[in-house]
């Protein structure tokens, strides 16, 4: 498995990210648990080094599944959160940014995981989900995420769900290592941003690397454009493992989270990061068309 870089520590391209291990939309516990478990313990076993969380996953229900099936942690394993939103008791997607919360919703992940120091936290924002809603000021967000990390409790910061403008403000204050937005080869809205961590050597970690996960995208729009599936029968691979390989073609700091309840899936994506795309095929998918958000 290849390796890139998150700040300045070697961390391999590929990842899990562990929302799926949840109930539907990400709350309440999972049909099979122990199944949730293995597929954690699988992705260690096979080489992923870094895991992508956040407490309000269940709300508690993914990082208990973690530490259940891997703690004590293996060397090296990194575990990276999100602080920013709650969930009501209908599963709702709240935010939750006050600096107060956000110091609260670090400890909480620190019970939770069992752990002295979370490797990375990302600042959810909802600038794009409530573009005419309130946020606090993104400098007091900051500096409260700062302040844990020069108390050793957070060891680096990112920003997930930004603007550029969001981005930019937070090199300037923070030093942030990590983007984590929504990217695929079939929603390309953020290249702006992507040129952005390139030019600061920032990890840009994508979300729905596949497309959106609410009905934008994903396996079926892959493999239904023929300039994938003719790449993807050229390699003898899957349209999935071509949409992976092409992210990881953009940057050589992009970093994949492609999030599974199942090992099967897992064995795929895991097995996406040996694949190399050659300029032909680069030049093929670069006309692949975008997919509207919602579709």
């Amino acid at each position: 498995m290849s390796i890139s870089f998150l700040g300045n520590q070697p961390i391999h391209r590929v990842g899990f990210g562990a929302m799926q291990l949840a109930g539907p939309n990400s709350f309440g516990p999972p049909a099979d648990p122990e199944a949730a478990k293995a597929v954690l313990r699988h992705a260690v076993e096979h080489g992923v080094d870094h895991i992508d969380t956040a407490q309000f996953y269940g709300p508690d229900v993914v990082n208990d599944l973690i530490r259940e099936a891997l703690f004590p942690y293996p060397e090296g394993l990194r575990l990276a959160t999100k602080v920013g939103a709650v969930r009501d008791d209908h599963g709702a997607w709240l935010p939750s940014g006050e600096p107060a919360g956000l110091k609260r919703q670090v400890e909480q992940n620190l019970r939770s995981l069992r752990v002295e120091r979370l490797d990375l936290v990302n600042l959810r924002r909802f600038e794009r989900d409530m573009p005419n809603g309130t946020e606090p000021p993104l400098a007091d967000q900051l500096d409260a995420l700062a302040e844990l990390r020069d108390e050793g409790k957070i060891h680096m910061i990112g920003v997930s769900n930004a603007h550029a403008d969001t981005v930019r403000a937070a090199i300037d204050r923070t030093g942030i290592v990590a983007v984590q937005n929504a990217y695929s080869i079939l929603n390309r809205t953020d290249d702006a941003i992507l040129r952005l961590c390139r030019e600061h050597a920032i990890a840009f970690v994508p979300y729905f690397p596949l497309g959106s996960a609410l009905g934008s995208g994903g396996p079926k729009h892959l493999a239904a454009d023929p300039r994938v599936s003719a790449v993807a029968r050229k390699h003898d691979v899957t349209p999935t493992q071509v949409a992976l390989a092409w992210l990881f073609a953009q940057y050589e700091r992009m970093l994949l989270i492609p999030g599974t309840s199942s090992i099967a899936h897992l064995n795929e994506n895991l097995a996406a990061g040996a694949l190399t795309l050659d300029g032909e095929d680069l030049a093929l998918l670069d006309a692949v068309e975008p997919v509207p958000l919602g579709s």
